[in-house]
């Protein structure tokens, strides 16, 4: 199937499919789903072209968008690609100082903002750049202080009534795979972020490996855009499902997501590992509840799963008549409620990368049926390095290599690739630029692993790899990986770069903490009361010794502090996609580090 360029897909798909829904969309969750068709979609699209154009838009000009997600960015993407622009999205959740950043690094003098919030902190910017010329808010709500703000609407109204049809069609039709697409800002868990740039070719590139990889993806199916479309998983998702057909229905809110599951109950979405961390302890904590009989009908449910799921479909193996009988059992009883509860049950396809995901948590999923696709990928991999396959996966891995992809491990077991998809460089940053590739041309991931059956397993995120005093090499996301599948456990930050012993600082699961303390009728009043008390140190502790059972004695949590306050982005120590910046982390809470290494 071939692939428009991305500046003339929704025109193509408009021709395709006309009034289908392309897009749903609401404002609130009280909202209903509005649907945005194919048509509407292309319309939208070549307005918002011809407006840009008569602003003054360039060929290569960068221009940046901070929002939720909203239809608006889709809508936006595609006028700035008819243009042969180049759009450079920000996360959400981002401060002015990072904005600012970006803003000042890329030369951006259109940026499109979202709400209220997301508007203040876009003048906020204006006010002190002296690059950022214009802002065009989405939300019609929005209160606008400044003269050179714009409304989308009356942007889009203006670019209806325009006559640069010609322009615009010119520049389409002068687009190449060469032209630069996106410039996507990673996250910076050190320093200043970078932006990755990816030209048409790596989208292109992208689109087709996974129409080979993915052929059960139709223009049948529904999908919900989850994760921010800032983010490449979820960018490089719906860029797939629209150059496919799919409809996608936006959620504009992430805590949103579990009741927009269940309204949309959709065939494919993509995650990162902690919605399905959360998915499984919610699960879990319903068993435990269960009378003794009803916990042996699970347990025998999730044994006829694993043989059919995982020991038949996943080799190439047809299930016996007998199994086939049980696992209809297993799933009348178990597994079909489970699904219609979480809002999964038509599931096809749920991608999930971004993080480790316990393998504990894929066989659960998998036994149930759930079709998860366990892979790895970075921003500068346009996405997608590898994912699991229907059949032939293997636990521990994360999944067979797609197509056009070459491998190399180098020094220290880092897995090095070249392909394709892999960006074009940084921006505007040769020092990082030298850094990242090899003298043959090899992209440096920071990742080490090796290769196995074409598939690869990661062992260490080198950037995090420490080494206690004693010299012992410690994985410390191995270890927040196992801590946080306990249900008294929300986040962990695990401590010992050239200390005696490994520590952690944890911040508990505070409503199922307090629920443990009524229980054992504790008294408390504040949570630094509560978590002082030695009933909860003790519970936080054995935890700790049951999800650490079988690791090395060297990597073990030998003390940890209690905190009443999680880590957040607001506080600077969690990146835009939740991963934890351990060096202000370290600086931040610094003297309780040390008290746990006083003897």
């Amino acid at each position: 199937m071939e692939t428009l360029h991305f500046a003339e897909i929704i025109a193509g798909q408009a021709k395709k499919y006309g009034e289908r829904t392309a897009f749903y969309h609401r404002k609130k969750i009280t909202d209903e789903w509005t649907s945005l068709s194919w048509t509407a979609m292309s319309e939208q699209v070549t307005a918002l072209a011809k407006r840009l154009y008569e602003m003054g838009l360039k060929e290569g000009d960068r221009v940046g968008q901070f929002s939720n997600n909203m239809v608006e960015n889709m809508v936006t993407d595609y006028a700035l690609f008819a243009n042969r622009a180049v759009v450079v999205p920000m996360y959400a959740t981002s401060t002015a100082q990072q904005i600012e950043f970006i803003v000042n690094d890329s030369a951006i003098e259109i940026l499109f903002a979202g709400d209220q919030a997301q508007y203040e902190i876009a003048l906020e910017v204006k006010q002190r750049s002296s690059v950022l010329k214009t802002i065009v808010v989405y939300d019609p709500d929005v209160e606008l202080k400044d003269a050179d703000t714009l409304r989308f609407a009356d942007v889009l109204e203006a670019g209806r009534r325009s006559n640069r049809q010609l322009d615009v069609r010119e520049r389409q039709q002068a687009a190449t795979e060469d032209d630069l697409a996106c410039i996507l800002y990673t996250s910076g868990t050190t320093g200043n972020p970078k932006g990755v740039m990816l030209p048409h070719s790596c989208l292109d590139e992208a689109v087709r490996v996974h129409r080979i990889r993915i052929p059960e993806m139709t223009d049948q199916d529904t999908s919900i855009a989850f994760l921010p479309m800032s983010h490449v998983f979820e960018r490089m998702w719906c860029y797939l499902c629209v150059a496919n057909g799919v409809t996608v229905y936006v959620n504009l809110r992430p805590i949103e997501i579990t009741e927009a599951i269940k309204q949309v109950r959709p065939t494919m979405m993509c995650a990162v590992p902690r919605f399905w961390e959360k998915v499984y302890a919610a699960v879990q904590e319903n068993i435990a509840k269960m009378p003794p009989s009803k916990q042996g009908i699970v347990t025998w449910a999730l044994a006829v799963g694993r043989k059919y799921n995982i020991d038949m479909l996943r080799n190439g193996l047809k299930p016996g008549l007998g199994l086939r009988i049980k696992y209809k059992i297993a799933d009348t009883l178990i597994y079909s409620k489970v699904k219609k509860t979480i809002g999964i049950e038509n599931a096809k396809l749920f991608p999930v990368a971004g993080a480790k995901l316990s393998d504990d948590i894929n066989i659960f999923l998998k036994s149930m049926g759930v079709p998860i696709a366990y892979g790895y990928g970075l921003t500068e991999t346009t996405a997608t390095v590898s994912f699991f396959e229907p059949v032939g996966y293997e636990f521990g891995t994360v999944g067979r290599l797609i197509p056009g992809i070459q491998v190399k491990i180098g020094a220290d077991n880092e897995i090095m690739l070249k392909g394709r998809t892999i960006f074009r460089g940084y921006y505007k940053n040769p020092e990082a630029n030298a850094a990242a590739f090899t003298d043959d041309g090899f992209f440096r991931t920071g990742d080490a692993g090796f290769l196995r059956n074409d598939c690869i397993i990661l062992t260490d995120r080198l950037k995090d790899l420490f080494k206690t005093s004693y010299g012992k090499y410690i994985a410390p996301q191995e270890i927040e990986t196992r801590l946080i599948l306990d249900k008294y456990i929300e986040q962990v930050a695990v401590i010992g770069n050239e200390k005696p012993y490994v520590t952690a600082l944890i911040a508990p699961a505070l409503p199922a903490v307090e629920e443990f303390a009524r229980k054992a009728r504790i008294s408390f009043g504040t949570t630094e009361e509560l978590l002082a008390k030695p009933q909860v140190i003790e519970l936080i502790d054995s935890c700790i010794r049951k999800q650490q059972e079988g690791m090395a004695a060297h990597e073990q949590i030998k003390k940890f502090a209690l905190l009443a306050t999680p880590f957040s982005i607001q506080t600077g120590e969690l990146t835009n996609t939740l991963k934890l910046k351990r060096p202000i982390v370290e600086q931040r809470y610094k003297v309780l580090i040390d008290e746990m290494y006083v003897k």
